[in-house]
């Protein structure tokens, strides 16, 4: 049961239960490696004289993430969001170890693994249907310890609103946010409402996506995400209707993911639900009116630009009945994320909205907001200094991060969308490559485990020699443990403006 504040609202769920035929990985995922597994963070006990009140705004991933470790760090947490109700969006996600390894730490292992695909395979296919390189997902996640997922967005949503609630957050719908203003004590700061209602806080986190009122709050002027020339067909199909054709069985009974990459464009698809639903992604040039960010899309139209691809591509577009399409934008990080007062910060898209071409936008988000739980479970008092400390470290563990995935998401796009001719060939010559060295590498798969500061020649990004030697065995723990001894050793905290 929900209970929704201010105005009440009936929250909607479709439990879908896992086909007992379906199996991937027999053990949890965190017994999957010699890595030392998750430990489960256990919820802190607080008096009130350093108990914060944080107001979340945004339920969505990062922002119900975001609750999560908070509520853990012993804090109060209420949640406003600016839709009437909370319920099933979207379609696929992929969550990489990284992430995957801050969802097990929260307690979800179990719940997740109902509803998780965990694919073989991470494939990179010409656009003709030549096949270029592959990655061993499941190699990779028992060498790091924690597993890729492929996930029904609304299932991965719904976990995580679960453990919110069963944390203690305070959940209020109908409840827009317009502005911040900040008490005189500089203490705490006030969310004003667009109904005119008035909410205040220790702490307000803004979490209101890529279209970021908040951040134009912090930043004083308009600051719209800046187009990145792709959109995206977004669609999913009833994998019955593939079981039933022999070219594409194998897609539902193997689950893997496969990336098809041509001039301009490239496809993305994957499993979902246990075999129940086929996630497919097509990233093509933005022909959409600059105002727009999402709209509905023409069938035969996203079928015509992938006629002369890999049938398999056009077979499966065939079964699909409607699609729209997205803008794909992105938000440069932000010199400063918080305000002086130390009552009011941000996260996820709202602050470094990335492509989509590392699957790591959801996984940055959750990051924050389990760096930002932890800084905060650092507190031992509700004062000012304390708090500004605790959010320039919350910073500087994220804004070089996210700001280096951000970039190599622009990267991967021109990677991905060459025209035939050298830099193609050069580009599928190195996937071969890697792809050999990664081979290599699994003869001692403990140097996977090591982490590698630099970014690599890998097309393949998720792959040891792209970025996977500081994307994917990332750990918030350490990494925050090593910045607040830092920041520890200062006499006085320095002031973010």
């Amino acid at each position: 049961m929900y209970i929704f504040y201010e105005v009440p609202t009936v929250y909607i769920r479709r439990i879908i239960p896992r086909p007992t035929c379906y199996t991937d990985i027999d053990a949890p995922a965190s017994q999957m490696s010699p890595r030392s597994s998750p430990r489960a963070w256990q919820k802190v006990k607080r008096d009130p004289s350093s108990q914060l009140h944080v107001i979340i705004v945004g339920a969505g991933l990062g922002g119900l993430g975001a609750a999560i470790a908070i509520l853990l760090a012993g804090h109060n947490v209420t949640v406003l969001e600016s839709a009437s109700e909370i319920g099933e969006i979207g379609a696929g996600i992929q969550v990489l170890p990284n992430s995957s390894r801050i969802l097990i730490s929260w307690g979800l292992e179990d719940k997740l693994a109902k509803h998780a695909t965990m694919p073989r395979y991470a494939n990179m296919i010409g656009w003709k249907g030549n096949h270029l390189s592959r990655m061993d997902l499941h190699a990779y996640g028992k060498a790091l310890g924690t597993p890729f997922w492929d996930f029904h967005r609304a299932n991965l949503h719904c976990c995580l609103l679960d453990r919110a609630v069963e944390l203690g957050a305070k959940l209020h719908v109908k409840s827009r946010v317009q502005t911040i203003e900040y008490a005189s004590d500089g203490l705490t700061s006030t969310a004003v409402l667009s109904d005119g209602r008035t909410m205040s806080a220790d702490l307000i986190v803004g979490a209101d996506g890529i279209s970021s009122t908040l951040r134009e709050v912090l930043l004083g002027k308009p600051d719209p995400p800046l187009p990145t020339g792709d959109l995206a067909y977004r669609l999913l199909i009833d994998a019955r209707d593939m079981l039933d054709d022999p070219e594409l069985r194998h897609f539902i009974q193997d689950p893997q993911v496969n990336y098809w990459i041509g001039p301009d464009a490239h496809a993305v698809n994957y499993v979902l639900r246990g075999g129940q639903l086929f996630n497919m992604v097509l990233l093509v040039p933005d022909d959409m009116p600059a105002a727009s960010m999402t709209v509905d899309g023409n069938v035969e139209e996203m079928q015509a630009l992938y006629k002369d691809w890999d049938p398999k591509i056009g077979k499966i577009l065939r079964l699909c009945q409607s699609v729209q399409k997205w803008k794909l934008c992105i938000r440069p990080t932000l010199e400063q994320w918080s305000h002086e007062s130390g009552t009011f910060t941000l996260l996820g898209d709202a602050v470094h909205a990335t492509l989509p071409y590392l699957a790591s936008g959801c996984g940055m988000a959750l990051e924050d907001g389990a760096a930002l739980g932890l800084c905060l479970a650092k507190l031992t008092d509700k004062s000012r200094e304390q708090k500004l400390r605790a959010l320039r470290v919350y910073e500087e563990c994220r804004k070089e991060r996210t700001e280096r995935v951000v970039n190599r998401g622009n990267y991967q796009q021109y990677l991905y969308h060459v025209h035939d001719g050298e830099v193609q060939r050069e580009r599928d010559m190195r996937l071969k490559k890697f792809g050999e060295i990664d081979e290599e590498l699994f003869k001692n798969p403990e140097v996977i485990t090591q982490p590698r500061p630099d970014s690599g020649d890998d097309p393949l990004p998720w792959r040891y020699y792209g970025v996977g030697g500081w994307l994917l065995n990332y750990d918030v723990e350490k990494d925050v443990e090593s910045k607040w001894e830092q920041a520890r050793g200062q006499d006085r905290v320095r002031p973010l403006l």
